[in-house]
This record gives C-alpha cells, structure tokens and sequence, in this order.
C-alpha cells in the first residue's frame, strides 16, 4: 500500500520473505556443498591394503617404507604378505581380496588382461641372478641339463621368468629338475650342495643375493647374448654388475657381470582414491629416488607405462609434481579444501555471469509489469475516445482506479521510481480526459 508521503509500503510478509532469502541461499549452498564433497566425491578411506610378497623378500621391506610414511599422514597400510609378483597381480584383479596397491614386475600383464588396474610408474630393477654352485662349464643356461635347480615358487615373478627364459633354451621339467623353492630355502640348499643353480629375481639390497654373492663356492654368472635376451622380451633391461662391487679386497664378483631385469611397477586399482595415488607417489619418490649400483639418483620414480596405463593423477604428477596444496597444508586439511575448490570454481564459473545478466533480468522485469499496465490504459484511452465499444464512463472509471492501485503497489527500488511515477501522471491525465469526454464520474 501507499503511505501519503507516495512511498510504496512492503507487507509484513513481503518483509518477511526478504530477510528469509539470504538463508534460503545459504541453505541450499550448504547442500550443495554436502552432496558436492559427501556424494559425488567422498573422503579419502582412512585403510589402505598393500600386496607384498615374501616375509623378508624386497617388496615385504619396501612396503614397510611405504607404511611408515602413510602413516604420517594419517593413512594406515596393511601389509598383505604373497608369494610374489602374479600373486599379487591376481589379488588387484579380484575386487574380493581387499588389495588396493602392490609392486608387479613387468611383463606380467597387459591392458587388456587386467582392465581395472593402472600404473604409477616403474619404481626400481629387479635384477634375475644366475647363480651357481662351482664352476659352470660352458657358462649357459644349456649348462643345467640334468642339474637341480631353483626356479622360484608358484605364485613368484621369478618363477614366471625363469621358466620363460630356461624353455627358450631348451630346458623344462624333463631335462632339468626345477625346484620351486623361496629366496632363503634356496639360498640354504645352494651353499649346502643340495642343488646346483638358482635363479633369484632380487634386488642388490636383497639379504639373499648379499649372502650369495659373499660366499666362494658359490659363482654369480654372466648371461650370454643379454642383447638377444633383451631383443626377446622387451621389458627387460640388460645391467652390468662391477667387479669387486660386493668386496673389493677379495674382488668379489672377480670379473663384470652381465644381468638383465624387468621393472618393478607400482600398480593401483583404478577405484583407488587419487589422494592416496598422490600419497603413494611422494612416497614412491622418498623411496625410490636415490642413486644405486643399477641406478642414477632420481632415475625412479620414472613415467613408464610397461604393461598398464599410467593413472591421472601419476600423468599430473610426473608432469607437474606434487598437488600444490598437499606441498603446502597437511593431507587431510588439503584434502579438505581441494574438494571445496572442485565445487566452488564451477559454482563460481555459473554465480559469476548471472551478477551481470541479474540485473538486466530485474529491469526488464519491471519494465514488463509497467508495460503491461501501460497496454491497459491505452485500451481504456482508446475505449473512452470510441463510444461504440459499448463501455460505460462508470467502467471506464473503475478500471482506472484499479490500474492506479496496481500501479502503487508494484515495489521498485529508488533507481526504477522515476518510469513508476511516469506511470501514475499517466493513468492521471486519462481519467481527467474521460472525465471532460463524459459524464463525471462519482468521486
């Protein structure tokens, strides 16, 4: 209504509703942001499962590494211990086994045959040692016909690539007597004389093959023609151990030589949350990023796609590090503001625009409930001005009136006043015009 001063009044439940429509707004941001951060993207899980391989074997001693410094971060990882690298492929493959993570050496898989996994990266060699108890005749796998020898247990990367490597030579079950014994059972029997040769897929650090490579009946030999190895399987990569690398007063080993090993992959299930991926990383490059016998310092964690696709968050982070604010702010904190950004900058994309069209929308708003009043006065002008359209003075009169208190209850703010009261001068000189065209109305 209108006060005498010519102020539109509000209602008490217009009032009302205005201050009720900054809490309306904030309500419903607020369940945005819920079903932004809760539903569409949760929180990182607070356990991770980690696949390791033997009791003492390198990956079981890496992943304690790996479980050290998740641990800093709030995050606890099981070690699950396996028989080694297909065991633990098979465990990412079943989503029933619980693993999430596990190191896999390469040329085990492909993409095809494990759709659900990606990679991390290749983390570090795996060396395949040959050793042998005395001296080996014709230095060659050919040389084992007939012997014991250790190939790995079922279950083993060492097993999987021995007997890939000891078939191309001519050698299985019927010539040779492939014992599927551990690192340590290996290790035990090759210095006491109960087998003849072992092949061990380790790394330098590796307890066992220090061990071997300190005793002096035992002789780590060379593979011969390492380029045609290679050539063969093209995940591996021929080494050169030094001579006297193990102990230079008894130059052990007395001359260089010759491995090749696969890479050892950080594989991932692709369900796993990327805020662990990224965790893992960083962890991965404090692991793994030193210099060693085989390797240059920063060589691993290296962007190589062996078998499985790198992840997107391994492709952002070879490529630009570490996620800005997880180098900034603890994990969950910026875990916490991350998920906040992934909503507010689209929402804030979508908010923006509509400051500048709002206003545009608002006035043509007004001006469209002006104008329509406006189109009903110029009826009733016209109405008043052609007596055979039938409408009486006293009509006409009314109409006018119920147009003059449209027009004061329509609220505009003191920018729009000006068209408004345009509008009631307007509506005012029409009824003085249909007053002077008739008979005066009734006041």
């Amino acid at each position: 209504m209108a006060r005498p001063d010519g102020v539109t009044r509000r209602s008490p439940r217009t009032q009302r509703s205005i201050r009720l429509l900054p809490v309306t707004v904030a309500a419903l941001v607020v369940a945005a942001i819920w079903v932004a951060i809760i539903v569409l993207r949760p929180l990182p899980p607070r356990t991770v499962t980690m696949g390791t391989g033997t009791e003492g074997g390198a990956y079981h001693e890496v992943g304690q590494r790996y479980r050290d410094i998740l641990a800093q971060h709030g995050i606890t990882l099981f070690l699950v211990p396996t028989a080694g690298a297909v065991e633990n492929l098979a465990r990412l493959k079943d989503p029933r086994s619980g693993v999430d993570v596990a190191l896999v050496q390469g040329g085990l898989t492909t993409e095809q045959e494990s759709p659900g996994l990606e990679s991390l990266g290749t983390m570090f060699y795996e060396p395949l040692w040959f050793f042998h108890r005395g001296s080996l005749g014709n230095r060659s796998l050919e040389g084992l016909r007939g012997r014991k020898v250790s190939v790995g247990p079922e279950g083993s990367g060492t097993r999987i690539l021995a007997m890939e490597l000891l078939a191309r030579h001519g050698i299985d079950e019927h010539s040779a007597e492939l014992l599927p014994l551990g690192f340590q059972d290996a290790a035990d029997r090759l210095i006491g004389g109960q087998i003849d040769a072992a092949l061990v897929l380790a790394s330098w650090e590796s307890p066992v093959v220090r061990r071997l490579l300190a005793e002096d009946t035992i002789e780590v030999v060379s593979f011969p023609r390492a380029d045609a190895h290679v050539a063969l399987f093209p995940f591996l990569t021929k080494l050169r151990l030094p001579a006297g690398v193990r102990d230079l007063e008894r130059n052990k080993p007395p001359r260089d030589v010759t491995l090749f090993a696969p890479k050892a992959s950080l594989i991932v299930r692709k369900d796993l949350h990327p805020a662990i991926q990224s965790l893992l990383l960083d962890a991965a490059e404090q692991i793994h990023s030193g210099p060693g016998i085989f390797q240059q310092a920063r060589q691993f964690p290296a962007a190589e796609a062996i078998d499985l696709p790198l992840s997107d968050e391994a492709r952002q982070f070879y490529r630009a590090g570490r996620p800005f604010l997880q180098r900034h702010l603890p994990f969950w904190l910026a875990v916490a503001i991350g998920r906040l950004l992934v909503l507010l900058i689209p929402l804030a994309g979508v908010v923006y625009p509509l400051f500048w069209i709002m206003p545009s929308l608002y006035a043509w708003g007004i001006r469209r409930r002006i104008d329509q009043i406006y189109r009903e006065l110029r009826s009733i002008e016209q109405a008043a001005d052609s007596p055979e359209t039938g409408r009486t003075f006293a009509e006409l009169d009314t109409a006018l009136r119920q147009l003059e208190e449209r027009a004061s209850r329509l609220q505009v703010p003191l920018s729009y006043s000006d068209p408004l009261y345009t509008l009631r001068e307007h509506i005012a000189l029409v009824r003085e015009r249909v007053a002077r065209t008739g008979t005066p109305t009734a006041e």
